[in-house]
């Protein structure tokens, strides 16, 4: 099976090429992402433990999924579908914000990400994929960042960028 391959963008986030993920993680190369937030009627997050077996970043608590577009997809159909994947459920999603990021794990690999922030709801229980989710929690807002201010290393690095900069733009 070929390895999967991400979208290069320059600043502008214009696609520029086409690179192998791990080649473009492993080059620190800038490429396109997505973000999901899903939130309930009482604005709990949910927050998704990623798998421990995961390249990177294993075991630490994120927002409720988040990969990469395929050439040709848009950001709210890359959303659903990687929702659905690794949490079993898809609900309408929205685009807010985006940012670059760049960030170096202890594996040498670096996230450098075009990262499109969505927003949705869902009111249910996941189906978790036990290859990409270790376990799933609602959480209020505010304690997700009280708890990313007390264990900062329990949550992924562009997590705590979103939760640090963009904190407004992801309630509905």
């Amino acid at each position: 099976m070929e390895e999967e391959k991400v979208i290069l963008v320059n600043e502008q986030d214009e696609q520029i090429g086409l690179m192998p993920k791990m080649e473009a993680h492993q080059k620190a190369k800038l490429h396109r992402a997505f973000s999901v937030f899903i939130l309930n009627k009482k604005n709990e997050l949910m927050l998704q433990q990623r798998a421990l077996r995961k390249y990177h970043s294993p075991g630490l608590w994120t927002n409720t999924c988040c990969s990469h577009q395929r050439e040709g997809e848009t950001n709210i159909a890359a959303g659903r579908r990687r929702l659905q994947e690794e949490m079993g459920f898809t609900t309408d999603l929205k685009e807010t914000i985006s940012f670059i990021y760049k960030a170096p794990f202890d594996n040498g690999l670096t996230e450098h990400e075009f990262d499109h922030i969505l927003v949705g709801t869902f009111e249910d229980q996941p189906t978790i994929n036990p290859d990409e989710v270790a376990a799933w929690k609602w959480m209020s807002i505010e304690d997700v960042r009280n708890d990313i201010e007390q264990r900062p290393d329990h949550y992924t690095a562009w997590f705590k960028i979103i939760f640090d900069k963009f904190y407004s733009h992801i309630a509905l």
